[in-house]
């Protein structure tokens, strides 16, 4: 009887709807109701998800928010300090400077000047004006016959295959309009690096793409003919990266077309997972042979190596093999945990390695401590984009800054977190043709030269503004960190500072006498 009544009930509803409304609507009404329905069917049947059994239909809701909960965090929640891994008034001041347009913020500070870990510097009542010849160095060794000026700021290690071809050509492109280096990445040298002609560093990778045999060693003869490039001005081994250290790079199998896997010398249809180590050398002294190798290959060019501190006894290795060989890098880049990557594990990227700060402040003394701090170039790379988080690094022992996520906000990143999926919204991080479209490459490379230069420009005004004469007398007592409300210190009040052959003689810093003790220039 009840069915009956829902029937009749039914029939007389579908009148009073024809009667009402024009036979149209009622058939896209119906055809709306049938696909909910199978939606319906389809979910209380399916059993991969218990919510879409349980909920059928409405359960999709759940994963509709969770599709938009970035966007919704990022627009409407997040307050300009709250963001990671940038805040908003970080990436809005990379836009500002990128567009070149107002960069300056009213009203006063948003910052909690007063929280435990706020960092700032003093100013003097006697400003300077830096001189614009400070904004570059030069890099090379007795041992380097092709000696690199580098600007003060470059742009970081960021593969092809990572980065789209156009958001490459805009880098490169930024690197020739205004006369800075920019990193090639361990994906290799490729025609989108070298067509718009801005200088290049190569970086040569665990697993030697561009220069690998066909069982992935490393090919000198491939390597001579690149690295004779003229747009190729210096030559870096990567031993690790901050995000991912002791893990290889990872190029999801999304990403990989068919112009990167020939270029790379790899398959498609799986990730890209680098080798965790190099295999051409497993000690300290192989190490600094290799480096030395590559330097001649390459005709003499600066030649160096990047890494993020792990053990602090195995860079000491490196150091002892260093006084042992007589072989010293033209250049180490220290890469900080916080450093940024396309993909790493979770675990890899939150708890591996050694913050910035703390491995500059270590790798300076360490070179200082035998004596060399004066024949090696120091490069910062690690979650640098403005002017202050330059006087940081170059107070730390930093002599150059390399930025990778600077540079792509730049590009137009909007830090949406999609680099390890091929979906990238601004073209930045896919290979996804119709995605790329967007990234207009002529348009981005002047954005790329304009942060540049006003991000170098804050920090020669802040060094003014601190009364310094040259980059070069920047210190670790000039760097205050905040210890609580009621202190305030310096990092020279932080860190022991060792002077020069410190580490050659007796009694050693106790910091360091443990690790220094244990360390051999015969293993790592």
């Amino acid at each position: 009887m009840n069915r009956l009544a829902w029937i009749l009930i039914s029939l007389l509803a579908l009148l009073v709807l024809f009667t009402v409304f024009e036979l149209r609507h009622i058939f896209f009404a119906l055809v709306v109701v049938l696909v909910l329905v199978g939606i319906g069917i389809c979910d209380f049947m399916q059993k991969k998800h218990a919510i879409l059994r349980n909920f059928p239909v409405i359960g999709h809701a759940r994963y509709i928010l969770e599709f938009i909960r970035p966007e919704i965090q990022q627009y409407f929640i997040a307050t300009n300090q709250s963001d990671r891994p940038f805040d908003r008034e970080f990436r809005s001041l990379a836009y500002q400077r990128a567009k070149k347009i107002r960069d300056t913020t009213p009203f006063g500070t948003q910052q909690d000047i007063d929280r435990p870990g706020y960092e700032s510097i003093r100013h003097s009542l006697s400003p300077t004006v830096i001189d614009t010849s400070d904004k570059r160095i030069m890099i090379g060794g007795s041992e380097c016959t092709q000696p690199y000026s580098a600007s003060r700021l470059n742009i970081s290690a960021m593969s092809y295959g990572a980065l789209s071809k156009n958001a490459v050509r805009a880098l490169n492109g930024g690197a020739k309009l205004g006369n800075f280096y920019h990193n090639t990445g361990e994906g290799g040298l490729t025609p989108h690096h070298l067509e718009p002609g801005g200088d290049l560093v190569w970086q040569i990778g665990t697993a030697c793409f561009g220069c690998r045999t066909k069982t992935g060693r490393f090919d000198p003869a491939q390597f001579k003919d690149k690295a004779s490039h003229e747009q190729v001005k210096m030559i870096e081994v990567k031993l690790s990266q901050g995000a991912k250290p002791s893990h290889g790079g990872i190029l999801p199998a999304a990403k990989i077309t068919e112009e990167i896997a020939g270029i790379r010398g790899i398959n498609r249809g799986e990730d890209c997972v680098s080798p965790p180590h190099n295999p051409e050398f497993s000690t300290p002294i192989e190490l600094l042979e290799y480096v030395a190798k590559l330097r001649e290959l390459s005709g003499g060019k600066p030649v160096g190596f990047k890494l993020c501190i792990g053990y602090r006894s195995e860079f000491f290795s490196i150091c002892k093999a260093m006084l042992e060989t007589e072989i010293l890098p033209d250049f180490i880049t220290i890469d900080g945990a916080e450093g940024g990557t396309g993909a790493a594990p979770l675990e890899f990227s939150n708890r591996l390695g050694e913050p910035l700060n703390d491995g500059l402040i270590f790798l300076n003394n360490a070179l200082t401590g035998i004596d060399v701090r004066n024949k090696i170039t120091v490069i910062a790379s690690g979650k640098i984009i403005t002017g202050f988080s330059m006087i940081t690094k170059l107070a730390f022992g930093a002599d150059v800054c390399n930025s990778a996520r600077g540079m792509m906000f730049a590009l137009g990143c909007i830090q949406a977190l999609q680099c390890n999926a091929n979906t990238c919204p601004t073209g930045v991080t896919t290979q996804d043709p119709r995605l790329m479209r967007g990234l207009v490459v002529t348009d981005k490379a002047v954005r790329v030269k304009n942060f540049h230069d006003a991000t170098l420009e804050s920090c020669l005004d802040l060094a003014g503004a601190m009364g310094m004469n040259a980059l070069k007398d920047l210190h670790l007592g000039q760097i205050f960190h905040r210890e609580s409300w009621a202190e305030c210190i310096s990092y020279a009040d932080m860190y022991p500072s060792l002077k020069p052959a410190a580490l050659l003689q007796e009694p050693i810093h106790e910091v360091y006498a443990n690790s220094w003790r244990k360390s051999s220039a015969q293993h790592f």
